[in-house]
């Protein structure tokens, strides 16, 4: 294995800048590591590994290689995002298997700074729950492989825990980044409405869902999330104290939050406590129609997505859940409940900076056939385990997934890091001093089960 497989981006692209290593051998080593790993794993739908060395090589002979921030870093696609001269079959049988004419703007950011595509990972159909399977194979967690990655950026998550990669591309529109992130112990943000173009599947669920980053420290983060947006998100010179509430119970009415997640948030907001944030225990106003809320949109983005397809060639929970969604296109794309929920919700943010929860209430459903399961099965899955996440796509506000202590089984456990809309740096500067204060382990150690 080469050595450079496992090292973070940030120091990847330094050596490649100095000359230490080359883009060629970088890759080289990561996709050795992908041919060895990836068949127990499943992150993986397409290895371009031929391109991936071509591309290398250009990256090496490029005129500003030492000013490229991701020279030579090895980087996975979500496969709902366009890669020049490859198809994107958002994890369905349904969809065309034509190579796309251009790069998402997303991808093309990434390859200007330098970083080198090396495959497109595996989402649920449609990227529409959170667990990933299909027709293109199971993902699953590197830190205990009988559990699903989490989805829909599955794929992308799983590729990065085991180290196959050192960040990766995905996006979230009900909690697709954060969530296989806390199950895979990243670092992730989705960030705030249009801090990142978008441009995913038929008009952006309704213009909840975000592209972003997932990586194994807050410096990568911050790095890819940089290149995305073509924006700085600096570390601040004071870190100042912070008006942090800490949230322990469900936004959804009638799921409970298991001990190890409720635990893992009390750890944090301890530890940021003694750095000296005004740390409070306080709930956000959630509504008790958030649940019928969340659910009409997300089915009603799904049934946008599925417009055109063969329906006969989609998963019957995804006909199921297309079939509610188009019941509720009209009263979603209104915007008033997203408009009710953020002016409920605005005067919380204004008495406090940063909320901080759990990332998850339990831990992922068991790696599986999920695609061959009722909707309903599904739903009370996806539901139970994943309440935290969805108003922040809803309010369209800037949300984190970092990780903190562990579950009985020894993987990941993880919180979420919230803020008013403009504050991804304030959010990036709290994940690093959680990181600094409480360091996790980076990538999955290898294991038997593999």
């Amino acid at each position: 294995m080469s050595s450079w497989a496992g090292r973070s981006a940030a120091e990847i692209a330094a050596a490649v800048r100095e000359k230490r290593v080359t883009p060629r051998e970088v890759v080289a080593g990561h996709l050795a590591r992908i041919e060895r790993l990836d068949g127990r794993i499943g992150a993986f739908r397409k290895v371009r590994a031929e391109a991936a060395l071509a591309e290398a090589d250009e990256v090496a002979s490029r005129d500003d290689l030492t000013e490229l921030p991701l020279a030579g870093v090895p980087v996975a696609v979500k496969d709902n995002l366009a890669v020049r001269g490859e198809s994107c079959r958002n994890g369905s049988a349904a969809t065309p298997d034509v190579p796309a004419a251009d790069d998402h703007v997303t991808v093309a950011r990434l390859r200007a700074a330098g970083a080198v595509v090396v495959g497109l990972t595996n989402v649920p159909e449609l990227c529409v729950f959170g667990t990933t399977e299909g027709p293109y194979g199971i993902a699953r967690n590197p830190w205990d492989p009988a559990r699903t990655a989490g989805g829909s950026s599955g794929g992308s998550a799983a590729a990065v825990a085991a180290g196959l990669v050192p960040l990766a591309l995905g996006n979230d529109g009900m909690g697709s980044l954060r969530i296989p992130a806390a199950n895979c112990g990243l670092v992730t943000l989705k960030p705030g409405h249009a801090v990142v173009p978008a441009g995913i599947g038929n008009g952006d669920w309704f213009g909840m869902a975000e592209n972003g980053p997932l990586a194994t420290t807050v410096e990568d983060a911050r790095l890819m999330l940089r290149v995305l947006a073509g924006a700085e998100f600096a570390r601040a010179d004071d870190r100042g104290p912070r008006k942090i509430a800490v949230a322990l119970r469900s936004p959804v009415a009638g799921v409970s939050v298991s001990r190890p997640y409720t635990a893992a948030a009390r750890q944090a907001a301890g530890a940021l406590a003694r750095a000296g944030h005004r740390v409070r225990r306080a709930e956000p106003p959630y509504p008790l129609s958030l649940g019928v809320t969340a659910l009409q949109h997300w089915t009603a983005g799904t049934a946008r997505d599925a417009a055109g397809l063969d329906r006969a060639r989609l998963a019957r929970r995804t006909r199921v859940h297309a079939a509610l969604g188009r019941r509720f296109d009209r009263t979603v794309r209104t915007g008033a409940a997203r408009d009710r929920l953020r002016a409920r919700l605005t005067p919380f943010f204004t008495e406090y900076d940063v909320l901080l929860t759990p990332a998850l209430a339990r831990r992922s459903p068991g790696a599986g056939p999920w695609h061959e399961r009722g909707w309903l099965r599904n739903l009370v899955a996806n539901s139970a385990y994943s309440p935290f996440t969805p108003p922040w796509n809803l309010t369209g506000w800037p949300a984190m997934s970092v990780p903190a202590g562990t579950l009985p089984s020894g993987a990941p456990c993880a919180v979420q890091l919230v803020g008013r809309p403009g504050t991804e740096s304030v959010l990036l500067d709290l994940a690093e001093q959680l990181e600094e204060l409480n360091p996790w382990q980076r990538t999955a150690p290898e294991s038997a089960r593999w």
